[in-house]
């Protein structure tokens, strides 16, 4: 069923290969028991080809540690959905793209959230088909559209979402793929789609990490899977700002996004020509 996929979504499966490594670390950053039934049989072959482009056989490492950066990335966004939700204030979540996200099944949420998972129809069939028989523990809801769809806003409402209300977003590994113009529509959508104090949480990264020679070994790999990275933003409070969110931006070693496992310097921001990634959040004006 994988081959019903497109480029894009089947980034989905190198996260599940991620994950389910993590998991067997000892020293694992969280645990997620439904990533090995989600990787397909596509998943260790993206991964393997992540780990030759990230640590060569001869050479050096010069591209960010992907394993360390996605397991600080998922963990960062499980404890900043957790605490967004745990007063009560907020009673919807939404995951856009949902992609193999395991979160409503690994996780335990109050019995108050409607939990919105919004992606293409082919990617929420497979992950339906690995995870048959798994009770989500959250009033689970799948949306089957695409946030650059015209209709995505009318379909989440369908499915008992209300846009008056409260809500956390979370835009995970999507905005890397968005050509400029259409990630700012989407999040402008976003935006209007959501109750003043709601609150956003993304991944983005800078302008240098799309076009600095040393990270053409990652690069090569996205783009020969044809997806290749087309969109950072070296000021993202400014640009979600703009869209009508306040927000922080935290790179992963940062104090708060560290956890023990980001292997390299974190350069003040202030300093030009550095690759970056940036965790965003903060909340709807």
């Amino acid at each position: 069923m994988t081959e019903t996929l497109n480029p894009v979504e089947r980034t989905a499966l190198l996260t599940a290969a991620l994950r389910a490594a993590e998991t067997l670390r000892e020293d694992r950053l969280y645990q997620d028991p439904y990533a090995a039934q989600l990787v397909g049989e596509t998943g260790p072959e993206l991964l393997a080809e992540i780990r030759r482009a990230t640590f060569p056989a001869q050479g050096v490492r010069t591209v960010p540690s992907t394993p360390d950066y996605n397991a600080i990335r998922t963990r960062f966004f499980d404890d900043h959905l957790r605490n967004a939700v745990r007063d009560g204030a907020i009673g919807q979540v939404v995951l856009a793209p949902a992609g193999m996200d395991s979160r409503a099944y690994r996780l335990d949420w109050p019995e108050h959230i409607r939990y919105f998972e919004v992606d293409r129809p082919d990617v929420l069939a497979f992950k339906a088909e690995r995870l048959s028989g798994v009770a989500p523990r959250v009033d689970h809801r799948t949306v089957a559209a695409d946030l650059t769809a015209p209709d995505w806003e009318e379909r989440l409402t369908a499915a008992g979402y209300r846009p008056d209300e409260p809500s956390i977003w979370l835009l995970e590994g999507l905005l890397y793929y968005i050509p400029e113009a259409d990630g700012r529509r989407m999040l402008k959508r976003v935006a209007a789609h959501c109750a003043p104090g709601s609150l956003v949480a993304a991944d983005i990264v800078n302008s240098a990490a799309l076009t600095l020679p040393h990270m053409r070994p990652l690069l090569d790999v996205f783009e020969g899977w044809g997806c290749p990275w087309v969109f950072g933003s070296d000021t993202p409070e400014e640009l979600f700002d703009e869209l009508g969110f306040d927000v922080r931006a935290v790179q992963p070693g940062d104090p708060e996004a560290h956890f023990g496992r980001w292997p390299d310097p974190v350069p003040d921001r202030s300093v030009p020509g550095v690759r970056r990634v940036f965790f965003v959040h903060g909340h709807r004006r």
